[in-house]
């Protein structure tokens, strides 16, 4: 097995979307080659209903799937097909907007206040950009939870670790998303395969992911190889990228540490992308805002 390096460790920044809920992004809008087939990935987690209470009312979105991961209170959603329900904690939602869909996601906060989850975007090959939109709306109890002996257990949404599959299927790109926590002290690694782009985004906690990017350096008198720097720190809104391997490796702080583990298999193919449209050409890009314009963006329903 080899340990994935790690190529950087990003913190999230805050930004502000829909009709003004201020989130956090990870990652997004900038270079795509290292993520890819990944998109963009939002924290949405807040405690304060002001912030997040406006939503992100009706837009359109064509070429991509957003996958929404809820952790405390409920997301109302619905669409230009007539489609609406509500996600709560626990709950997953991956949209597959394909060929084009207008819809609306409305935060709502638990009795706390607390409106906690995520939004990753991936993109879809150029041969399905214009597939037809669809639905997989998770429920939290049908999401399979897996405790190992040394007590890191892994929610496993879309994929397959450690022989356990979750239940998103029929995904272009053969993501895999799992929520995984770590014991304190514990020294856990994951199987991520090889052909994959991976990261991981921390969310409570804190922990030192192995990064085998360089040999060690050799000792010299009075330095001992605990003063040899191998590892790298990372806590709460810290996203670790990573470069080609077969397994990530983390040891967990005093607190544990709870993390997304996401990975997929690269597209490689060119993007065009403005606000919630991505394309493969700035042709289709114009194409698809005047669509939109002239109330012939929807395709399907």
């Amino acid at each position: 097995m080899s340990i994935r390096p790690i190529k950087q460790i990003i913190k999230a920044k805050p930004t502000m979307e829909g009709a003004g809920v201020k989130l956090r992004r990870a990652f997004g809008f900038g270079k795509t080659q290292e993520f890819d087939p990944f998109l963009l990935l939002d924290d949405f987690r807040n405690e304060h209903p002001d912030d997040y209470r406006a939503g992100f009312p009706w837009h359109p979105h064509r070429g991509i799937e957003t996958i929404t991961y809820v952790l405390a209170g409920n997301v109302d959603h619905g669409d230009s097909l007539g489609n609406e329900g509500t996600i709560s904690a626990g709950d997953v939602q991956w949209m597959t907007a394909g060929s084009g869909i207008i819809h609306q996601e409305m935060p709502h906060g638990d009795p706390q206040g607390r409106m906690h989850g995520f939004q990753l975007w991936s993109n879809l090959p150029s041969s399905l950009k214009m597939t037809p939109p669809r639905y997989q709306d998770i429920q939290a109890a049908d999401i399979p939870e897996v405790t190992e002996d040394d007590g890191t257990t892994i929610r496993v949404i879309c994929g397959n670790l450690w022989g356990v599959q979750g239940p998103v299927d029929g995904i272009a790109s053969n993501p895999h998303y799992v929520d995984v926590s770590v014991p304190p002290g514990i020294r856990r690694s994951l199987p991520v395969e090889t052909s994959r782009h991976a990261f991981a985004y921390v969310f409570d906690g804190a922990g030192t992911f192995c990064n085998a990017s360089g040999p060690l350096s050799v000792p010299t008198e009075g330095v001992g190889w605990s003063d040899t720097s191998v590892s790298d720190q990372a806590d709460n809104r810290s996203l670790v990228l990573f470069d080609s391997g077969d397994e990530v490796v983390v040891h967990a702080g005093e607190a544990g540490i709870r993390f997304l583990l996401v990975s997929g298999k690269p597209l490689r193919e060119p993007v065009a992308w403005y606000g919630p449209i991505v394309m493969n050409t700035q042709e289709e890009l114009r194409k698809a805002f005047a669509e939109y314009r002239d109330g012939t963006f929807l395709k399907h329903g």
